[in-house]
């Protein structure tokens, strides 16, 4: 195995440390083309006992550096699609806590997102009693939402031109709304999304979702389907993600990205991304 570290800032002492600790026969800088400024180093040939994993995470995580024990051998090339979670994943914000801010209830909507990304709440259930404490919003709060505070992760851009220039598929998979979703398509060139249906009536959102939820099933379900449309296997998609409604999709794939996650995700997850942006991934793949 290799380990990739990299880290918008770093040292060499902490680079050697971690090498040192993973027992690498060689270090390697990598290539920052790929990656605008981000420092990134290949440990060659480390030891991948869970002992050296243990301390190189605990090293990793002091010094700010993300880190990947991965096959030399693992290309890009070997992956179909890219899926990708949207709240706090593909964009910096949960639009439902955006939403609820211009209602006022932001703290109580707040609460349940994060209770239901950390594992504590059944999504349907959350959502349903999120989406409840909406009702009576002008609709137009949507798109003030999406033009005042929606932004991208950081790295996104980067990593999305560099998959769809290689010739893979994207899916933006979320537990949020199409409102966002359908945006998001257009301005980024995605092949498929797939999310949940805000009811509005008299320009007014009624406090329900249309149709089924989105939920960790549906979402796993959706990567099956789109990896059948495009005649792949889910090992050939990477899936990223950062809340426990991921870890279904995250799990038949195969290469599983936590990006600013979750405890509960980081933990189950391939690759953890807590510092550097979404293209981070790119560092990992030849």
């Amino acid at each position: 195995m290799n380990l990739i570290l990299q880290a918008f800032k770093s040292n060499a002492t902490d680079i050697n440390v971690i090498a040192a600790l993973a027992k690498a026969q060689r270090v390697e800088h990598i290539d920052a083309g790929r990656v605008p400024d981000v420092q990134a180093w290949r440990c060659v040939d480390v030891d991948n006992s869970d002992e050296t994993r243990a301390a190189v995470d605990a090293a990793c995580l002091s010094a700010q550096v993300d880190y990947a024990f991965v096959d030399p051998a693992l290309r890009l090339a070997d992956f179909r699609l890219v899926a990708m979670d949207m709240d706090s994943t593909l964009i910096t914000i949960e639009c439902i806590d955006e939403i609820a801010d211009m209602q006022g209830l932001k703290p109580q909507v707040a609460e349940i997102t994060e209770a239901a990304m950390r594992g504590e709440i059944e999504f349907n259930e959350s959502l349903t009693r999120r989406v409840a404490l909406l009702k009576g919003l002008d609709a137009s709060a949507l798109q003030r939402v999406y033009d005042e505070r929606l932004q991208l992760s950081p790295g996104a851009d980067n990593m999305l031109k560099a998959i769809q220039a290689a010739g893979l598929k994207t899916l933006l998979v979320s537990g949020g709304f199409t409102f966002f979703t359908d945006r998001m398509k257009t301005r980024l060139g995605l092949d498929y999304t797939h999310s949940n249906t805000l009811e509005v009536a008299d320009g007014k959102l009624t406090g329900k979702v249309v149709g089924g939820i989105v939920n960790a099933d549906e979402k796993r379900l959706t990567v099956e389907r789109v990896c059948r449309e495009i005649g792949a296997d889910p090992s050939q998609a990477i899936v990223m993600g950062d809340g426990a409604n991921d870890l279904k999709m995250m799990g038949i794939s195969g290469l599983s990205v936590a990006f600013r996650a979750k405890p509960v995700v980081r933990a189950q997850a391939d690759v953890g991304l807590n510092f550097v942006g979404l293209d981070g991934i790119l560092n990992l793949l030849a």
